[in-house]
């Protein structure tokens, strides 16, 4: 064990375009309440939970999309209670017309249990919702490599 314990993460603080699209993509489609809201000059933030528990922060200083290919976050990935809160989420996103990296439900690698939705964010943030068991006949995308390695 390290000198400093274990550590749990507390949140993810992400860059966004626009503060109102993103709350509206972040709380209605995927269930965040806002917890708190401000302004400092000419920036705005939100802070995101469920159930009072800080989950997301937004701050709406970015310019231009999210760039995979730059050092900095790969992706978030939720855990949802159930595939079918996966589903639903599926579902939810669909309708919204957001853009996903696979058709469906799919497992996190082949022969995986676990597995869930791959999808960005109006930013273009790459996200993901999924389950640790409940995907026993579901395929991945890739033989070699993890199903969240490369969208």
């Amino acid at each position: 064990m390290s000198a400093i314990g274990t550590l749990a993460t507390h949140h993810v603080g992400l860059n966004v375009t626009d503060l109102a699209r993103s709350l509206a993509f972040y709380g209605d489609v995927l269930g965040f309440d806002v917890l708190g809201e401000g302004e400092e000059k000419d920036s705005r933030y939100a802070f995101l939970g469920q159930d009072g528990r800080l989950v997301l922060t937004l701050w709406q200083q970015a310019e231009g999309a999210y760039d995979s290919g730059r050092p900095g976050l790969h992706h978030l990935a939720f855990e949802a209670r159930s595939l079918a809160h996966v589903r639903a989420a599926e579902a939810a996103l669909t309708a919204r017309g957001a853009s996903f990296a696979h058709d469906g439900v799919v497992a996190h690698r082949e022969g995986a249990t676990s597995g869930g939705i791959f999808f960005h964010d109006p930013d273009g943030t790459r996200l993901e919702i999924s389950v640790p068991t409940g995907l026993e006949d579901a395929h991945a995308p890739s033989a070699t490599a993890p199903t969240c390695g490369f969208f």
